[in-house]
């Protein structure tokens, strides 16, 4: 279980401040996302195996894919779009 000393230290940088989301300014998780959108990250490189399996796809054209696609809730889409637009190198392979 996660002590609130713990927690802290995942939410506060070096100068005791608080880490702020990438995405929408409220308090981040260890990841610098918010609770909401560090799971849409999450599922993001979690779920890019499948897709690249099924259709031979790169990580920057998955993340294109996910951000343009209409099917794609908020929370990954802004985070897609945000990885896209800031050249995510990631490589999950």
């Amino acid at each position: 279980m996660e002590t609130v000393h713990q927690r802290e230290a995942f939410t506060k940088d070096g100068w005791g401040r608080e880490l702020k989301c990438r995405l929408c300014d409220t308090e981040a998780t260890q990841d610098t996302y918010c609770r909401p959108h560090s799971r849409a990250y999450k599922n993001i490189v979690r779920k890019y195996e499948a897709w690249k399996k099924a259709v031979g796809i790169s990580w920057k054209e998955y993340l294109s894919e996910i951000a343009e696609n209409s099917l794609t809730g908020e929370w990954v889409k802004e985070v897609a779009e945000y990885m896209v637009k800031n050249g995510d190198e990631q490589d999950v392979t």
